[in-house]
């Protein structure tokens, strides 16, 4: 179908379009034109993701400068995924229409776990592990001693990828994960790195939040996009809460001792290193008296995405003299270390700001802000002048430098709490520190700066105003847009009393009451018997779901249930979950139908579609409201009333409504 959208030519590649899909297209076109952000609510289930590829694709192709890229941020790996399907059907309707190649790329980009086609590499399951091990295998000083020395293994995919990779790009053409690794297997060459170079030349991009918000990884992945670009975050209704995960610490006391074991590998291996070669440490010494200067030249080309974790100002300075020193920034990171684990010797619950930790830091063990601040920096070069490949052994030391440079560079938007147990354990010694984010813009105002044009999309953004407030940028267009139904195909009904007229509730105080369990479960299995094929169920978190399933199984509720459906739970395990999901969807295919236990905030609640026979009806047991005693979400909500006049309550009732209607 073609569309004229405001002079707009849009090729859209199926034989209807929902008026709220029209009308959700001329909105992004305002937006577009005014080079401004842009905030659109859409029900899921309304072709959100194909109208945003329609109209884009257009406005690109007739505006390559205005709109040089399209990238496209979504949450999991499933839902990368099914934009890049769609994307393959739109390319397709394009060479079909016009008779010749659309001439695009479009490329999907993860982790090095999902792309990674070695075979000793790709076994292992822990993303750290297999971050760890590619290292060891791909960095330079692997790579010359491996010149020097054959035995010395290096991976041959990357060393293909060196040789021809950045020589005959990637032909046109939508490359989901699967696509880039049988490429790259079909070419001997790295997958990983070939979808990272491509992004140069790609028209369109899919990844993960994490390569825009998260700072460790922008800094590496992203940094070479052009202004020109336009960033679509889709299922969006979360994003805040991503930009805090990825600006907040937890350190227990298990990473502090992983910390002390780093510092003394360390020191070891700088005295093995000045042994054979102390002209390698004198260099780096230099260098860190001179600034750090290369790293300000490789980040000059992005101004606004820089690590923020490491301001720009601070680059152009040297590194503070009494941790340029390889033995002295050593001994630095253990007092700090030893200072850590006396704040976690504590029996009450502490709450700082970053100020107040500083100068209780400064006057116990007199570590002051400024070599804090390059902390971070500081071992990473370290650790490339003692050539470690193996770094996921140095994982807590890392995360505790990370730490050092965030409490030393924000002073605001940030707070510190000290935990000695977890409230749900309380008699269990278990101290924690969270340095947690408070303020969500921190993470996202650098996108919103560096980029003309952010939509913010998603099924669940009612009310609009809470984003731009907790986001902090403006919207040139804010909309909302309702499901066009042709017959009445959806019958929300709210069950409030049990066939005994005992009230069913999921309050705090009445959730366990026995009676109530037993009044979910009944209904449950009413619900089994008169609902054909898959029948999806959300608890409010994992620890109630648990309470109730064992309750069941001693009630004889399971047994009467599995009379009629089969039973499926989601655990917090992703393995067992995408297994639990995949016997779901045969048992739902043969006709034994089935029932998946599930909970509101977790896997199977983003990014999996429940259509057709799949999802013929869903219940919600109680509404997922978040943990309101967490002390972090207290703090939360004093920043937010604080800064932006949220009142908790408000805040509370969106954050539950949001995870409820996704």
């Amino acid at each position: 179908m073609r569309l004229n959208i405001d002079g707009l030519l849009v090729y859209f590649p199926y034989d209807y379009i929902y008026p709220e899909q029209y009308s959700y297209m001329r909105e992004l076109k305002a937006a577009l034109d005014a080079k401004g952000h842009c905030v659109l609510e859409m029900p899921s289930g309304t072709g959100k993701t194909i109208s945003l590829l329609s109209l884009i694709v257009a406005y690109h192709k007739v505006n390559p400068t205005a709109c040089s890229k399209l990238v496209y941020c979504s949450r999991t790996v499933p839902e990368i995924e099914k934009v890049l399907e769609e994307m393959k059907v739109l390319v397709e309707y394009y060479e079909k229409e016009t008779g010749d190649s659309a001439k695009l790329l479009a490329v999907g980009v993860s982790s090095r776990k999902n792309l990674c086609i070695h075979p000793e590499v790709s076994s292992h399951r822990d993303g750290h592990v297999v971050d760890s091990k590619c290292h060891s295998l791909t960095a330079s000083f692997v790579r010359e001693r491996h010149s020097e020395n054959g035995d010395m293994e290096v991976c041959t995919y990357y060393e293909r990828f060196e040789r021809e990779g950045r020589d005959v790009p990637i032909p046109p053409g939508v490359y989901n994960l699967d696509d880039l690794k049988q490429f790259g297997l079909s070419r001997r060459m790295c997958p990983y790195f070939l979808a990272r170079y491509s992004m140069m030349h790609a028209n369109v991009i899919v990844y993960s939040y994490y390569y825009l918000l998260d700072p460790k990884i922008a800094d590496l992945v992203s940094k070479e996009l052009p202004r020109a670009s336009v960033v679509v975050f889709d299922e969006a209704h979360n994003i805040d809460n991503v930009c805090i995960e990825s600006m907040s610490v937890n350190i227990n006391r298990r990473t502090l001792d992983q910390c002390s074991a780093n510092v003394e590998s360390l020191q070891r291996h700088i005295r093995e290193l000045k042994e054979k070669d102390a002209e390698r440490l004198r260099h780096e010494y230099q260098r860190l008296v001179d600034g750090l200067r290369e790293a300000s030249v490789a980040r000059q080309a992005d101004a606004y995405l820089a690590n923020p974790v490491l301001p720009d100002e601070i680059l152009q300075e040297a590194i503070p003299g009494n941790i340029r020193s390889a033995e002295h920034f050593v001994s630095f990171m253990r007092r700090f270390v030893e200072y850590l684990k006396s704040r976690l010797r504590v029996q009450h619950v502490v709450s700082e700001t970053p100020s107040s930790f500083l100068q209780h830091l400064s006057q116990t063990v007199c570590i002051e802000r400024k070599p804090l601040r390059f902390c971070s920096e500081r071992l990473r070069s370290l650790m490339a002048t003692l050539e470690l490949s193996d770094f996921s052994d140095f994982y807590g030391l890392t995360l505790i430098a990370n730490f050092a440079t965030l409490v030393s560079t924000y002073s605001k938007g940030f707070s510190l709490i000290i935990e000695p147990f977890d409230d749900r354990a309380p008699t269990i010694p278990n101290p924690i520190l969270h340095f947690s984010c408070m303020d969500a813009s921190i993470a996202i105002c650098p996108v919103f700066e560096r980029f003309q044009s952010v939509v913010i999309t998603s099924g669940t953004l009612s009310p609009l105003d809470m984003y731009p407030k907790i986001l902090n940028f403006h919207p040139v267009t804010m909309a909302t847009f309702t499901m066009t139904l042709t017959r009445p195909c959806f019958c929300p009904l709210i069950v409030s009393r049990g066939n005994d007229q005992v009230a069913m509730t999921s309050k705090f105080e009445s959730r366990e009451d026995l009676a109530v369990i037993r009044n979910y479960g009944n209904l449950l299995v009413d619900l089994s018997i008169c609902v054909p094929d898959g029948l999806v169920c959300f608890f409010p978190s994992y620890v109630y779901m648990e309470t109730v399933v064992a309750a069941w199984s001693e009630q004889g509720i399971i047994s009467n249930i599995q009379r009629c459906k089969l039973l499926f739970v989601e655990t917090q395990d992703a393995a067992e979950t995408s297994l639990a999901l995949e016997n779901y969807h045969k048992a739902c295919e043969n006709g034994r139908g089935a029932i998946l236990l599930s909970v509101a905030r977790g896997k199977v609640s983003e990014g999996i579609d429940f259509d057709h026979h799949y999802g013929r009806a869903v219940v919600m047991f109680g509404i997922p409201y978040v943990y309101t005693q967490s002390r972090i979400l207290k703090a939360r909500l004093d920043y937010l009333r604080d800064q932006f006049q949220i009142r908790e309550n408000d805040f509370l009732t969106f954050d539950a409504m949001r995870h409820a209607a996704q």
